[in-house]
């Protein structure tokens, strides 16, 4: 059933529009705004039924303004034996910066990376399809993310569908270590401390395999855990918004963000391919 509940976000005037590019709208973006808990945007949710074909239901965020036209979307994937409720934090906070956001159940716990990729591509073409929303999506303007196996199988989805905007893994899981056929612009955010997706052997090499000529970076937070993404987390959340208004939105104001990229004792490795096209 939908639970059309609005979410405050406390900043009052609507967003403005680009003249020149639609998908640009909203303040001029800043690190502040970046690291508040939400945007510009109030959203309101929606309940996914697990009856659904192809993936275990969800939670949907979507802006509740309808005077900008549609909105590009983006599905994310809990990992292994974990719940979207592990990762529930990013949904607002995304959406609240002028995305649609589909935040699925798999239809097992123990899935592995490629089938969560296949289903975050089944929640991506019901959400621009069927669902409640699904006239507020452009559905040419579609991105992943997941954490763990659901970072690793935002990997497959992408490699799957090259035709997505953006791609965020965070401390992805996979046993595929080549994704040299990869093309869509791709953020991964591994844990310097991770064991159990250690950086060395999965993010690192995943970042290196994707081809120069693909956009991408690689951001590495100090000391932090496999599960950083499971709590609040201010510098996963200032980058992968940026990610997306970049690559989703083509807001080239989002660039600063990207290039050179977040500096501070927090972040123990960053790369990328800037300067972006």
């Amino acid at each position: 059933m939908a639970a059309a509940v609005a979410l405050a976000v406390g900043l009052g005037a609507a967003p403005a529009q680009a003249a020149d590019n639609p998908y640009e709208r909203g303040p001029a973006p800043t690190v502040a705004a970046l690291d508040a808990s939400r945007g510009p945007y109030s959203v309101a949710t929606d309940d996914v039924s697990s009856l659904v074909l192809g993936f275990g239901g969800g939670t949907i965020y979507y802006p509740t303004s309808t005077s900008e036209g549609t909105f590009g979307a983006v599905a994310i994937s809990p990992g292994f034996t974990a719940r979207w409720s592990s990762l529930s934090w990013l949904g607002p906070r995304i959406a609240s910066h002028g995305f649609v956001v589909i935040g699925i159940e798999t239809s097992t716990l123990y899935d592995q990376p490629d089938s969560r990729g296949d289903q975050l591509l089944a929640a991506l073409d019901y959400l621009t399809r069927s669902s409640s929303v699904r006239n507020r999506i452009d559905p040419t303007r579609l991105a992943v993310a997941g954490h763990s196996m659901g970072g690793g199988g935002s990997l497959e989805a992408a490699r799957t569908r090259p035709s997505l905007q953006a791609a965020v893994p965070l401390a992805p899981w996979n046993l595929t270590k080549s994704w040299s056929t990869l093309r869509v612009p791709t953020l991964i955010v591994g844990g310097e401390s991770d064991s159990i997706a250690p950086v060395a052997s999965h993010s690192i090499p995943f970042y290196t395999s994707i081809p120069s000529a693909s956009e991408k970076a690689y951001l590495e937070l100090d000391n932090a855990s496999h599960f950083f993404p499971q709590t609040t987390n201010t510098f996963t959340a200032r980058l992968a918004v940026a990610w997306l208004k970049r690559f989703v939105d083509n807001d080239t104001r989002y660039d600063q963000f990207i290039c050179p990229g977040p500096s501070s004792g927090s972040i123990s490795d960053y790369r990328n391919t800037c300067p972006l096209a």
